[in-house]
Order: C-alpha cells, then sequence, then structure tokens
C-alpha cells in the first residue's frame, strides 16, 4: 500500500495543475486529425518528463487513417496552431494530420509492458457562451468556431499527462515498460485502426482505457468491467449517375438519387443476425442538382453495427452487396469509402477483478459497479481486440463525473475532481502491474 499511498499523495498535490492544464486544453479544442497544438503540448511534456517520444509516422500508419480532412483544412489547424502557442518542430513532424503520439519509458528490462490509452480531439460542436456555462462564465471557453471538448478529451489527456509525470518521479520504484498512447481523432472512431495497424500495441501485455461519465454520472464512481463495446463501421458512398433534362430527355440520363434512394431502403432491411445486437443507419442522403434534372449525383452517409466484430463485418458486407446491386440496377458507377470503424470488446475479466481489487484498496470511490454494458462504440476496442489477440489483457473502465450535459452536448462540462480520480485509479493500476502486484 506504500506506492499506492505516494500516488494518492502526488496526485492530490497535482490539482491545481490539472485544473490549469485541463482548462488550457479546453479552451483550444482540434477536431480529429487536427490536434496539432494540443499533440505539440503533449509531446513537450513527455520529453520532459523523460520519455522517448514517437508521432508523425513513427506512430501512425499513413495509409489505415480515416475520415482524415482535406489538405486546405490540414493546413488551415497547423497554422492556427502555431499562432496559439505550438511548437513548430513538433508540428512539422506531424504534417498532414499524423497526430498521434506513443511516449515509453523503460524502468527495467524484465517485466511486463502496460500501455495506457488517451484520446485527444474534440467535438464539430459550438460552445454555448453564456453566464450559466462555467467554462464560459470562468473564461476558457472555446477560442476556436465549430470545436468544443464536448466530450472530456480534454480531462483525459490532462490525466495521461499527470500519469506520465508521477511515472517519471517513481522511475526508481517500477519494472518493466510504460506506453502511453494519446489518440488522435476518436469521434468518428477514426482514430485508433491507424495506430493499431503501426504496431503500437504489438509487444502490450496490459492494456488500460478510461472516460468519464457516459453511465457513471456521478463524481466518486467507478465501473470496472465494462462490457459490450459495439463494432462498427462509418462509410460515405458516392452514387454518379449522368444528368439529362427530366422532360425532354429523360432516357439519356442514369438516376444516381433512385440508385441512392433503393438503397437506403434495402438496408434497413438487412436480416438482423440471430448471436447478437445488429445494427444498420442511413444518417444522411443528399442527391440531385435540380427539380428538371435526372440526378447525376447522390452522398449517402451511413454506418453499421454489431456486438462483435464478427456480425459487424456480417452487416457490413451485405451492406456493401445492397449497395453495389442497387447501382447497377440504376447503371450508375458508385466508390464507398471508409471514414470510421471500431472493433467489438469486452474486458478481460481478470484484469476488470484486479482494477475492482485496486478500487477497494484505494479507498477513494464512494461506488464500485462491476458489470456495466457500454452499449455504443468506442475505438479504444481497436487496441483491447489487438492486446486480447496477442495474448495479452484489456480493461476499460468509466469513471463517474458529474456532468453538466449529456457528450457531445454544447452545455457540457464535468467535474474536476474526477480527474484526480482517474489518475489515481489508473496510475495504481498500472503501477501494480508494472510490479506483478496482480500475479
Amino acid at each position: 500500500m506504500r506506492l499506492e499511498k505516494k500516488i494518492i499523495a502526488m496526485a492530490d498535490d497535482m490539482r491545481p495543475e490539472l485544473v490549469r492544464r485541463r482548462r488550457d486544453i479546453h479552451a483550444h479544442p482540434e477536431p480529429g486529425w487536427t490536434e496539432f497544438r494540443t499533440a505539440s503540448l503533449v509531446a513537450d511534456a513527455l520529453t520532459q518528463a523523460g520519455y522517448l517520444v514517437q508521432t508523425g509516422e513513427d506512430a501512425i500508419k499513413k495509409s489505415a487513417m480515416m475520415g482524415v480532412p482535406d489538405a486546405t483544412t490540414l493546413q488551415a489547424a497547423q497554422k492556427r496552431a502555431l499562432e496559439q502557442g505550438a511548437n513548430p518542430i513538433w508540428v512539422e513532424k506531424m504534417a498532414g494530420g499524423l497526430t498521434g503520439i506513443i511516449a515509453t519509458m523503460v524502468f527495467s528490462e524484465h517485466g511486463p509492458t502496460v500501455a495506457l490509452r488517451f484520446d485527444m480531439d474534440s467535438n464539430d460542436v459550438s460552445e454555448v457562451q453564456n453566464e450559466q456555462h462555467r467554462p464560459y462564465r470562468e473564461g476558457f471557453s472555446s477560442l476556436n468556431a465549430n470545436a468544443m471538448h464536448a466530450c472530456g478529451h480534454d480531462g483525459h489527456t490532462t490525466v495521461g499527462l499527470a500519469i506520465a509525470q508521477i511515472f517519471s518521479q517513481l522511475k526508481p520504484e517500477l519494472q518493466g515498460t510504460v506506453k502511453l498512447i494519446f489518440q488522435p481523432a476518436e469521434e468518428g472512431v477514426r482514430g485508433a485502426r491507424a495506430m493499431v495497424e503501426n504496431g503500437d500495441v504489438d509487444d502490450v501485455d496490459y492494456m488500460l482505457g478510461a472516460h468519464f461519465g457516459l453511465k457513471m454520472k456521478q463524481t466518486g464512481g467507478i465501473a470496472c468491467n465494462v462490457k459490450g463495446f459495439l463494432a462498427t463501421s462509418k462509410y460515405d458512398v458516392h452514387f454518379t449517375g449522368v444528368p439529362a433534362h427530366a422532360g425532354a430527355a429523360p432516357e439519356t440520363g442514369k438516376n444516381a438519387l433512385l440508385a441512392a434512394a433503393c438503397a437506403a431502403l434495402n438496408l434497413h432491411a438487412i436480416a438482423r443476425h440471430s448471436e447478437g445486437v445488429s445494427r444498420i443507419n442511413v444518417g444522411t442522403l443528399c442527391a440531385g442538382s435540380g427539380r428538371n434534372i435526372i440526378g447525376d449525383k447522390a452522398l449517402m452517409k451511413i454506418e453499421t453495427r454489431g456486438g462483435t466484430s464478427a456480425i459487424n463485418q456480417y452487416m457490413e458486407t451485405e451492406a456493401q452487396r445492397i449497395i453495389k446491386a442497387a447501382a447497377q440496377m440504376y447503371d450508375v458507377a458508385v466508390e464507398t469509402e471508409k471514414v470510421g470503424g471500431a472493433a467489438g470488446a469486452n474486458n478481460t475479466p481478470a484484469l476488470a477483478k484486479y482494477i475492482h481489487q485496486q478500487a477497494e484498496k484505494i479507498g477513494i470511490f464512494n461506488n464500485i459497479l462491476d458489470d456495466c454494458d457500454f452499449g455504443a462504440s468506442e475505438d479504444c476496442s481497436y487496441f483491447m481486440e489487438q492486446v486480447q489477440a496477442h495474448g495479452g489483457q484489456a480493461a476499460y473502465i468509466l469513471i463517474g463525473a458529474d456532468l453538466a450535459a449529456g457528450h457531445h452536448d454544447s452545455h457540457f462540462d464535468f467535474d474536476e475532481a474526477a480527474m484526480g480520480y482517474s489518475v489515481k485509479i489508473l496510475a495504481c493500476t498500472a503501477a501494480g502491474l508494472l510490479l506483478g502486484d496482480n500475479k
């Protein structure tokens, strides 16, 4: 218990710094693949703490990136980041949106490799500007148009840097290796796959992830065994036909609008899977160019979900079949672009049990919940699935936090005391794993 007490005391001493850093990040939100300032801040802090820091193509497999903004958007984001104080050396290395960071510290040659993942990106939300909203009232609301930390990732990043500092100071007392993963583009489940396919967690024995709130809406609570991550795939589907005068020469046109409409109706007719949850949704459909013109173009945005990766793959395969058939029926071209995705996942029971034991041991939580059905998607599941496939253990926990509004809401804010709870349980759990306390 001596080490846990030391970690708790260190975390308590860091509270003013946690609040300051969180509020700075909150005021400078950056959506997925544009986290140049945030990632620069993270890389500077980790380097100063003695970590080996990898970013750019050392951390991200470029060909596996999904839903990357266009070059103009990326360049504008880099320019803004530099104007807001980003380190130009890091920004240059991250050009093209390669904003992921892997920070490694080796404590000894013997011992496990423990990884912790923290997401950095913001939402495409305009933050409310009124006195009832604490970030506005206290002067740390978003300075960036149509961007807001409305999901708590500013707090997650802050927690990750605090843990990095604690482990750096405790280096002589630890064993094995720790990897701190700062992930871009979690929103839209776009970023994790490119880091997984880069091999970033292939050597990891234990993988930990966490989130504020969601189903744990009161500060002081924790859910240790989060289950039911839905695998998901996000696609943009482009239908391209031939325009024609709808009155004078309709037979010369090829109707992409009707092909998309046909696909939309039939996608929702896919037979559901008997072995678990299976879902599909056509979220948007934009088509045509004028009342008297055969619609020559259509864009449909869809998602599939499944209780497991295999069920989601079934939904994907059926969706692709229907989309191609609809295009063939109307003799139009079709292209599908995968813009996001996440794997299905469940916590490793043994690791979830150890987290529960640690939560009880450190004695700071007033509500310790075991099983918690996630019922949604989060691309930390890619890291979890990869580690588990290689024989390791993985777990995702929910840290209770009082919320001003729901996630992704323009009024969102969370109780900053939750950061201390997160630092303590994640640092104590990871330290215990490094020292083999779970054996």
